[in-house]
């Protein structure tokens, strides 16, 4: 068993507030977890709302398909967000 975790670390610099940030953290999130099918939550920085703080992660059987995941759903996030990825931690297990 193969275990891909990522953390990705956004700036949202036109947020003004935790009621807006929770509106762009909620669509990324579900989003993600609909066409990709990871585990994916906010797991850090919930009370500023100009950061987010995103982690998923992805089980398969083969290292290069859990990078490939992990790959496509960073796209996927940079994509479909007007959030700009600052830094980003990957880890297989």
């Amino acid at each position: 068993m193969i275990i891909g975790a990522c953390t990705v670390y956004m700036s949202a610099e036109w947020v003004n507030s935790l009621k807006e940030k929770r509106m762009v953290v909620k669509s990324i999130i579900e989003k993600t977890r609909h066409k990709f099918n990871v585990a994916i939550a906010e797991v850090d920085k919930q009370d500023v709302h100009k950061s987010i703080v995103i982690g998923f992660a992805c089980v398969t059987n083969e290292v290069r398909h859990a990078d490939e995941i992990i790959e496509n759903v960073l796209n996927y996030m940079e994509n479909n967000t007007d959030a700009v990825i600052d830094n980003v931690e990957r880890e297989i297990f």
